[in-house]
């Protein structure tokens, strides 16, 4: 797996977690845990974004 693979491969993973988290938050009954799910969550759809965006490309990879 290449480098670029593995990071595509952790995007997505924590892209799937982020969604999980809105689902979990959409059943909280609590205001407080739906906000702390929803905040986690858009936490983690950041995170995902920046696995490319800080490599400097696309790819993920640094181009030096």
């Amino acid at each position: 797996m290449s480098l670029a693979d593995e990071f595509s491969a952790r995007a997505q993973q924590m892209r799937q977690k982020a969604d999980q988290l809105e689902q979990a938050a959409e059943r909280a009954t609590d205001p407080a845990e739906r906000q702390r799910l929803k905040e986690k969550a858009r936490r983690l759809q950041e995170q995902s974004k920046d696995q490319g965006t800080t490599r400097g490309d696309s790819t993920g990879i640094d181009p030096m």
